[in-house]
């Protein structure tokens, strides 16, 4: 594994003995894996707090009388908030650093979730609003951090990367329910659980937080402002296609988990057995997710992939329509692989097409700040098009249109362009 770089501002230590070669480098491989390590568990913490509600989402309606609706906005809530928030990413960034700020965000995503065990309303949405916010921070910083710290095994950290944002919420989703109907225990202690994991990732995280901020450029310094980055971002078709692509897969994702389970149980499936299956597509798509971004890295033709991965998305889908309770599995098995190949490259391509950290950065900011608003529209969209017809076949239908939108905006990302560079082309 590489040595990842320190990004600290400060000068390393001069060594007053000869150097040790071998001591020097058990130091460094020991680091950095206990570096990649913390990124991953980090990475491990980004979903549980929004995927243990679903599955006690009937104990808070009985426990509060909420309607179906407002106990809606538990699940929606941090959707959209992955989205607003990311934006202040940057910001926060310069100031404190990546890896201060990594560490930090445990603490908060710890406070929110903790904040939920107090019985009130406030403390309920606050602890929702407060968790989302973490883990929207935490969304865009990721991505760039493993393009800094392992610039050379970039799809091996992003396949562990996605295979664990979606092996969190399936051990939340299969865990919480028992953890709650559990003696002396009710809702809000199994929600207050998953405070436990965000604690032990700050303290594996300890010897990174003395890393500050990078020197920021002086006015000589060689790189256009923060400004014209961005202006430089949102006007390139690359930055734009990775945006669409994760937007797109983004809804599809959200929409699929939170109106399947409607989708079964209206074709004879009891409420159990949904969210077994719910919680059996993880599997398949842990796999894909860990594979996409490595296969990706090593085909010269990355559209193939992309085709691949609509292909079998698709089907899934046309099965759920057809024949949804008698090949379920089938069909959440190859809409699993999937929706987590999917995710995978999506965040490959943010890393893949980056000429840099910095611009991994910009670019994490733009296509998950805009790509969470997306998947927040995509659930609602859904819902209010099976209100209009009563039935599944024209939301469905809705969402096969969108997949061949994902299928073009992640033919153009999978295109081995950085960003800027065709710009430097059409000048040169």
């Amino acid at each position: 594994m590489p040595v990842p770089h320190s990004g600290d501002s400060s000068p390393a230590p001069v060594a007053s003995g000869p150097p040790s070669h071998s001591s020097g480098g058990a130091r460094r491989t020991g680091s950095a894996i206990l570096l990649g390590t913390g990124l991953i568990l980090i990475g491990l913490n980004l979903r549980p707090a929004v995927a243990s509600v679903g599955p006690v989402l009937t104990d808070i309606q009985d426990d509060l009388g909420f309607s179906a609706t407002a106990a809606s906005l538990l699940t929606t809530i941090p959707v959209f908030a992955f989205g607003a928030f990311a934006f202040l990413t940057p910001l926060l960034s310069r100031r404190l650093g990546t890896h201060r700020l990594l560490g930090i965000l445990m603490l908060v995503l710890t406070a929110g979730i903790l904040l939920r065990l107090h019985p009130s309303l406030t403390a309920l949405f606050a602890g929702t609003v407060l968790l989302g916010a973490a883990i929207a921070v935490g969304n865009v910083l990721l991505p760039p951090a493993i393009k800094q710290d392992f610039p050379h095994r970039a799809g091996l950290m992003m396949g562990l990367y996605s295979m664990v944002l979606f092996m969190g919420p399936a051990i939340a989703s299969g865990a919480t329910a028992p953890l709650a109907h559990a003696p002396g225990s009710d809702w809000r202690r199994a929600l207050a659980i998953w405070a436990l994991p965000a604690l032990l990732a700050f303290a594996l995280w300890l010897p990174q937080l003395r890393r500050g901020p990078r020197p920021r450029p002086t006015s000589g310094a060689a790189g256009p402002p923060v400004p014209s980055r961005f202006r430089t971002l949102v006007t390139d078709p690359t930055a734009l296609a990775v945006t669409a692509h994760m937007g797109l897969q983004s809804a599809g994702y959200y929409t699929f988990l939170t109106w399947t389970p409607a989708l079964l149980q209206d074709a004879g499936v009891s409420a159990a057995e949904a969210g077994l299956m719910i919680a059996y597509s993880a599997l398949p798509a842990i796999l894909a997710s860990l594979a996409a971004p490595v296969v990706a890295a090593r085909m010269r033709r990355g559209w193939v992939l992309v085709v691949l991965t609509v292909a079998v998305t698709g089907t899934g889908l046309l099965g759920l329509l057809l024949a949804p309770a008698a090949g379920g599995y089938a069909w959440l098995t190859l809409l699993g692989l999937g929706q987590g190949a999917a995710i995978g490259l999506a965040l490959s391509y943010i890393v893949g097409r980056s000429a840099d950290a910095q611009q991994a950065a910009g670019l994490s900011t733009m296509a998950q700040g805009s790509g969470y608003v997306i998947a927040g529209l995509g659930p609602l969209g859904f819902g209010a098009v099976h209100s209009l017809t009563g039935g599944w076949a024209a939301p469905l239908a809705v969402l096969l249109l969108a997949l061949v939108l994902q299928l073009v905006a992640g033919i153009l990302a999978s295109q081995d362009v950085v960003v800027g560079e065709r710009r430097k082309r059409a000048a040169s």
